[in-house]
């Protein structure tokens, strides 16, 4: 088995400012903080943009429905092997 390399992330009572902000929307979101959100911890303004880039890709403007692009977000993620 490959071991994953090791990226320290923001833990909740550690994290502040921007941080803290993304991490309580993310909460608020889903109920939870995923991991793909909490890796991007260590970076709050990476954090922000991506968040910002997925809600306008699955709650944008788009021809697709929102299912379609759920569905084509866990197609690409299988196909690229990601495990999250």
């Amino acid at each position: 088995m490959q071991r994953m390399p090791y990226i320290r992330q923001v833990g909740d009572s550690e994290a502040t400012g921007s941080c803290k902000r993304e991490l309580d929307a993310a909460r608020q979101r889903a109920g939870r903080v995923w991991n793909i959100v909490r890796i991007m911890t260590p970076n709050p303004p990476v954090l922000r943009a991506s968040m910002q880039l997925y809600g306008a890709i699955m709650h944008g403007r788009s021809e697709l429905t929102r299912v379609q692009r759920e569905l084509l977000a866990v197609v690409v993620s299988r196909e690229n092997a990601c495990e999250y």
